[in-house]
């Protein structure tokens, strides 16, 4: 089997990664990972994102050694506080106020891999995104949506909630949950050597 027929094994059951890598023309395999989302003690943002999308590689990468894997954990935080996804409407409510009228991290930890070759690279990439001053009833009105219910910091900025932002300083693909120009060159890499 020549590298080109190798899907990319995305260890995620994100529906907007999988677009993102497909859209630059990569076959894709999901393999979903199910782990507890919940920083440990003192661990700060950064290595959260980080060691999430390393254990989603791990968990992954045994079954399918010869093939790129790919894992990403995307986190909103503010100020030091994390904002993962909402449990439910009033808490998808509170983080959007929280959020409205001020500048926020968005954390992309991002994991690659190619097992039997014993590469794996990784990285923690960052966006600043400013929210605009949000009223009660904005707030309300996109969480009615139910958008807001399954993303990291309450919003998707890809979809209505690209509404609510005023300004991005960064990689627009991060806030969306896959940073493209720090992945690109890894699968690059990967498919553009000659098979062994």
């Amino acid at each position: 089997m020549s590298r080109e027929q190798i899907p990319v094994i995305l260890a995620s059951r994100s529906p907007r990664r999988l677009a993102l890598l497909q859209r630059l023309g990569f076959s894709v395999r999901v393999e979903g990972v199910s782990l507890p989302e919940i920083p440990v003690p003192s661990e700060c943002p950064e290595s959260y994102v980080l060691r999430m999308a390393r254990q989603k590689v791990e968990a992954v990468a045994p079954r399918f050694p010869h093939h790129p894997v790919l894992g990403a954990d995307t986190a909103v935080v503010l100020q030091g506080q994390i904002f993962g996804k909402p449990s439910g409407p009033a808490e998808a409510e509170e983080m959007l106020s929280a959020l409205s009228g001020k500048v926020h991290q968005v954390l992309t930890g991002v994991a690659f891999e190619v097992l039997a070759e014993g590469d794996l690279q990784t990285a923690v990439v960052e966006t600043l995104v400013k929210m605009r001053r949000l009223t009660g009833e904005e707030i309300r009105r996109y969480v009615a949506t139910a958008e807001p219910l399954d993303k990291a910091g309450a919003y998707a900025i890809q979809g209505e909630g690209g509404m609510l932002i005023e300004a991005i300083y960064g990689s627009y693909t991060n806030v969306i949950g896959l940073p493209l120009p720090t992945i690109i060159p890894w699968l690059r890499r990967f498919y553009q050597e000659e098979d062994p």
